[in-house]
């Protein structure tokens, strides 16, 4: 038996392996590539695993284990103080997000003829995104400290913690009775509340002594995931939430990071293996129905669902482009919604067709959604006419009738330190950008600004750039820093053009285009530390001291500034 397991496991991993080598020349995320790989050693195709196999369980404890990994990593990065952290916009957005999307969704389940219960699993599972392929195709685009980022990272943020609670109320819902619930709840309440309190009083200086040792603090971490989850299985819950509330109970620590870090490799293969377990339970007949079914519901996922956040993002006045990239980053199901589904089969809520439909909308709206994500902003270009509806119609009438010698495009980050030395000069200026907080707030100080994306050539049309002597954009997108040089090309402008780069790639294209000075941070950081270093030496105090007025400044920026 020994024997047969380890062959099972050997192709499954050899073909997850081929396949994720050929998602990524194809610009797919590896968990399609998981996916596909179960579906191809399922039942339907190579029968490597199925019901009538021992493997099959291994595999499908295997995939438990994963399951309990992803959620204590994800506990991990859920600190309670999350709420004021993603802002008051993303919290919002996420819950109207949330209620729209299974709303409708709910009502397309019914329309196409599945039964209440059913409808409402799939319908909770479609207002779920994936973190997962968010941040990695944001992350490979550099787009992390963008605005659109943000807020969808917030949004994904209040999704994660929604699905974390839903994951949690489902099988207390097994028994009918209100007083069995009612005294289930309580039983959980008191159970995470003793965890919570035996984790702040009595683990935080013990982790402080095991941390000095890297080792003992993986391991630390994998008994206390296994221990909890162990006790919730004991107390008749599930491992799974038992898991993601031991990463919960250790998120407001000093050592999440670290312990995430050093679980996370161990967390990817077993991960593997829940993906494959989840792609094999894709099961025959494939029927034209359940086809469509299935083009229904990533319809709705693809389209319906980035319109909904749009709209939710327009009543608080961001720009068409923000709300577009920010919607068309959701535009998939969630991890958390194949373990919902795989969780309500289990309790036999749902039957093996709602399995295979998921697998389905799940391979559909991921592989769409990874090719939208990416070219997000070429696709925007095309539809950026017929997405006005989504953005309030500016008032810069007043802007324009005016002049400015500086014109400041982009605030966040950088922006700020730049504003400093501009308002110090004898010059009129302005500033420009795409977050309307940082508009409000740079106006109760008298500061001329403007609410505007940079990235349309319509609202650069509107800005008074002609008679400008110097025009400086701290946005790192190169394209955006192109769109600025041909605007000012095209009307003449004879303003020093100062851009920014992320990338010396970048840099050198733009100086191509004609750009007079491209700022690269991270070069402009290692001059600033030559200089530092050629004056001070090796005189301690002088760093401390030098310390103490970069800590003091970044404490004036951080209160003076503006951040969402």
């Amino acid at each position: 038996m020994s024997e047969q397991i380890l062959i099972s496991l050997s192709l499954i991993v050899g073909l997850a392996t081929i396949l994720t080598i050929l998602a990524r020349i194809i610009k797919q995320p590896p968990i399609i590539a998981y996916l596909v790989a179960g579906i191809l050693i399922g039942p339907v195709f190579l029968g490597i695993v199925n019901p009538a196999t021992t493997s099959s369980d291994i595999i499908q404890l295997f995939a438990h284990i994963g399951v309990a990994l992803l959620l204590f990593i994800v506990g991990l990065s859920l600190d309670l103080r999350v709420f004021k952290e993603v802002g008051k916009v993303s919290s919002l957005a996420g819950i109207c997000e949330i209620i729209a999307t299974a709303s409708i969704g709910f009502l397309i389940a019914l329309a196409i003829g599945l039964k209440n219960t059913t409808a409402l699993y799939i319908a909770t599972a479609l207002a779920f995104s994936s973190t997962v392929v968010v941040v990695k195709i944001l992350s490979d685009k550099k787009e992390m400290d963008t605005l659109h980022a943000k807020i969808a990272l917030g949004i994904l943020i209040i999704e994660d913690l929604v699905a974390a609670l839903v994951l949690m109320i489902v099988p207390l819902l097994r028994d009918g009775s209100p007083t069995t619930i009612l005294f289930a709840l309580i039983k959980i309440i008191i159970t995470i509340a003793i965890i919570f309190a035996i984790s702040n009083f009595a683990l935080r200086r013990f982790l402080d002594y095991i941390a000095t040792s890297q080792e003992v603090l993986f391991l630390f971490g994998i008994a206390w995931e296994m221990t909890i989850a162990a006790l919730f299985s004991y107390l008749g819950l599930s491992i799974e939430i038992g898991a993601l509330i031991a990463g919960m109970s250790l998120a407001s620590t000093h050592y999440t990071i670290e312990l995430g870090g050093k679980i996370k490799p161990l967390r990817d293969f077993f991960i593997i293996l829940f993906f494959v377990f989840f792609g094999s339970q894709l099961t025959g007949p494939i029927t034209l129905t359940m086809i469509k079914q299935a083009l229904i519901f990533s319809a709705f996922i693809l389209i319906g669902k980035p319109i909904i956040v749009m709209s939710i993002l327009r009543i608080f006045s961001y720009k068409k482009r923000t709300n577009f990239l920010a919607g068309a980053s959701l535009a998939q199901i969630s991890e958390f919604s194949l373990i919902l589904i795989l969780l309500g089969a289990s309790l036999g809520y749902i039957s093996q067709q709602i399995i295979s439909l998921t697998i389905l909308v799940a391979l559909i709206t991921i592989c769409i959604s990874s090719y939208s994500i990416f070219y997000s902003q070429s696709i925007f270009n095309k539809l950026s006419k017929v997405l006005t509806i989504f953005e309030e119609k500016s008032d810069n009438e007043k802007i324009k009738e005016k002049s400015y010698d500086v014109v400041l495009l982009g605030y966040h980050r950088m922006g700020f330190k730049v504003l400093q030395s501009i308002r110090k000069l004898t010059k009129s200026y302005m500033v420009a950008d795409y977050n309307p907080k940082v508009i409000l707030a740079l106006s109760k100080v008298n500061i001329n600004a403007v609410y505007g994306d940079a990235a349309d050539r319509y609202f650069l049309s509107e800005l008074p750039l002609d008679k400008a002597k110097l025009i400086i954009s701290t946005i790192p997108q190169e394209d955006v820093n192109i769109t600025i040089k041909d605007h000012l090309k095209d009307i003449g402008s004879k303003a020093a053009f100062i851009a920014t780069a992320e990338q010396p790639r970048e840099a050198l294209d733009l100086y191509k285009q004609g750009v007079d000075f491209v700022i690269v941070p991270h070069h402009v950081g290692g001059d600033y530390l030559s200089h530092i270093i050629e004056k001070l030496k090796a005189n301690k105090s002088q760093y401390q001291e030098l310390g103490k007025k970069h800590a003091q400044d970044l404490h004036n920026s951080k209160n003076n500034s503006v951040y969402d």
